[in-house]
C-alpha cells in the first residue's frame, strides 16, 4: 500500500539539486577530487533584522553521518545518463571530511562562516543543497521566534502555526526552532513527542458552534478538562463570552477546581483585554489568565504591550511559522580554498558584482566589553593569533562525529544566554 509520505529518511541522499550530481559526475570523470573547503554563511543582513540565531546543525551532522546511496537510488540515477563508474563511486559513498561549526543556539551575523566543510570536492559539493535548505529554514525561524519572545517581555509565547506552515517537515522544524528561540511550547503534538517540547492547546470556534449555547459548550469542555482549562470566548461576543466564563469559573471553584484562562482571537485586543480583565477581577477571578492569538507577531505584540493590553500569554502562529516579514535568508555555500597540484591549499574567492566572497579558511573571533557583554565579531583566517574567543569548533573529523550533540533544552539555554 502506498504511503501518503512521498519519501523515506534514506531517500534524503537524493535531496539535492540535479546540478550538484552533474558537477560531481564531471569531477569524477576528470579525476578531480582534491580536498577543498567550503563556507556556509548568510550573505546579507535584512533591513528588519539585526542578528541571526543559528539553528539546524544537529540535522546537518546526522545527515552527514548517515548518507549512503541505495541500489534503488542508483538505478534511478542511471536513467539520467550518469556513467556506471560514477554510480559505482556513489555506491560506496560516505562523507570523510572535517566539519567546523558554530554551536547551535549562537547569535551570529552576516558573512560569518557558520559551518566550514573541508573534504574531497565531490563530497563537499554533493552535500550543498541539504545544508542550505536545513540552515535557511531553521535559522530563519529561530531568529523570528527570538524576536517575538523578546517583544513579549517575559510573557509566555506559544507557537501555534502548524496548520499554515509550509509542509510536514517545515511544521516539525518550526516547532523545534521556535522552542530554541524561546517559545514556551507548541501546538504540534508530534513535535512535542519527537523533541520533548511542552504541548499546549485550547479549543476552536467549531467546538463552541457545535452546541446550541456557548455556556453549554463551556460546561461540556470543562467536564472533560475541569482544571486549569482555557475557554475561547470570542465566538459570538467577547463580553458575553467572558460573562459565561465567569459562571464556569465559579462552578469550577465550587467543585474544587480553577479556570485557567480565557482566550481572545479577534477584534481590538488591547481594549477587549482591558474590559475582560476588569470583569474577571470584579468577580474574584484575578488568577484567570488572558490568552491572546490572531495574526500576532513581534510588531503587534510590541504595540499591544505599549498600549497597556492586559494579556498574559501570546499564541503566535502564521507570522512566526512562515517568518512572514522575511520568509527567506541569503544562506550561501561557497568554495574558499582548494589544494593545488603541489599539495598546498590555495585561497579562492568569487568576484561577482554584489556577490564577492572572502578567500581562505576562516574563523570567527568574538570580543566582549569590560562587563562581559558582546561587543563585536572579527572574521580572520583560521590560523591567525587573535585575542577574541573563537566560535567555530571542530565537530566532525574525517567523517567521524566527535561532538556530543547537545539536548534541545541545552541549545535553547544557549540561545537564552546569548
Amino acid at each position: 500500500m502506498k504511503s501518503f509520505l512521498d519519501y523515506k529518511e534514506s531517500d534524503l541522499n537524493l535531496f539535492t539539486d540535479f546540478y550538484e550530481l552533474a558537477m560531481c559526475a564531471s569531477y569524477y570523470d576528470n579525476n578531480k577530487n582534491e580536498p577543498a573547503t567550503f563556507d556556509l554563511f548568510i550573505r546579507n543582513m535584512p533591513k528588519n533584522r539585526s542578528y541571526f540565531l543559528f539553528a539546524g546543525l544537529e540535522q546537518v551532522l546526522l545527515f552527514l553521518k548517515n548518507i549512503k546511496f541505495t541500489d534503488k537510488q542508483l538505478i534511478y540515477l542511471k536513467k539520467h545518463n550518469f556513467h556506471t563508474d560514477f554510480l559505482n563511486y556513489l555506491k560506496n559513498f560516505e562523507f570523510t571530511g572535517d566539519v567546523w561549526a558554530v554551536p547551535e543556539g549562537s547569535i551570529v551575523f552576516q558573512n560569518e562562516p557558520l559551518i566550514r566543510i573541508t573534504a574531497p570536492i565531490i563530497e563537499a559539493q554533493l552535500i550543498e543543497t541539504f545544508l542550505l535548505n536545513t540552515i535557511n529554514l531553521q535559522t530563519m525561524v529561530a531568529t523570528k521566534a527570538s524576536r517575538v519572545v523578546n517583544e513579549a517581555k517575559g510573557k509566555p509565547v506559544i507557537e501555534f502555526g502548524l496548520r499554515r506552515e509550509h509542509g510536514l517537515d517545515a511544521g516539525m522544524k518550526v516547532a523545534r526552532c521556535s522552542y530554541i528561540g524561546g517559545c514556551k511550547g507548541t501546538s504540534n503534538v508530534l513535535a512535542g513527542k519527537c523533541y520533548d517540547i511542552p504541548v499546549f492547546g485550547t479549543m476552536a470556534h467549531s467546538f463552541i458552534m457545535s452546541y446550541r449555547d456557548e455556556l453549554d459548550a463551556f460546561r461540556a469542555f470543562t467536564k472533560t478538562f475541569p482544571n486549569k482549562t482555557t475557554l475561547l470566548i470570542d465566538t459570538y461576543d467577547n463580553i458575553a463570552g467572558v460573562n459565561n466564563a465567569v459562571v464556569i469559573g465559579k462552578e469550577l471553584e465550587n467543585s474544587g477546581y480553577n479556570l485557567g484562562g480565557v482566550r481572545i482571537d479577534s477584534g481590538n485586543l488591547t481594549e477587549i483585554s482591558q474590559q475582560i480583565r476588569k470583569i474577571l477581577d470584579d468577580n474574584g477571578l484575578n488568577y484567570v489568565k488572558i490568552f491572546a492569538s490572531g495574526d500576532l507577531d513581534e510588531y503587534r505584540i510590541n504595540n499591544l504591550l505599549n498600549n497597556s493590553a492586559k494579556i498574559d500569554v501570546f499564541g503566535v502562529g502564521t507570522k512566526l511559522g512562515t517568518s512572514s516579514d522575511r520568509p527567506y535568508l541569503d544562506v550561501i555555500y561557497k568554495l574558499c580554498e582548494i589544494r593545488d597540484e603541489k599539495g598546498a591549499f590555495s585561497a579562492i574567492m568569487k568576484l561577482s558584482e554584489g556577490k564577492s566572497t572572502l578567500p581562505g579558511r576562516k574563523q570567527i573571533y568574538r570580543y566582549k566589553n569590560k562587563k562581559g557583554y558582546f561587543d563585536h565579531d572579527l572574521i580572520g583566517l583560521h590560523n591567525e593569533c587573535l585575542s577574541g574567543d573563537p566560535l567555530l569548533g571542530k565537530v566532525t573529523d574525517e567523517g567521524k562525529l566527535i561532538y556530543n550533540l547537545p539536548s534541545l533544552k541545552s541549545i535553547r539555554n544557549r540561545a537564552k544566554e546569548n
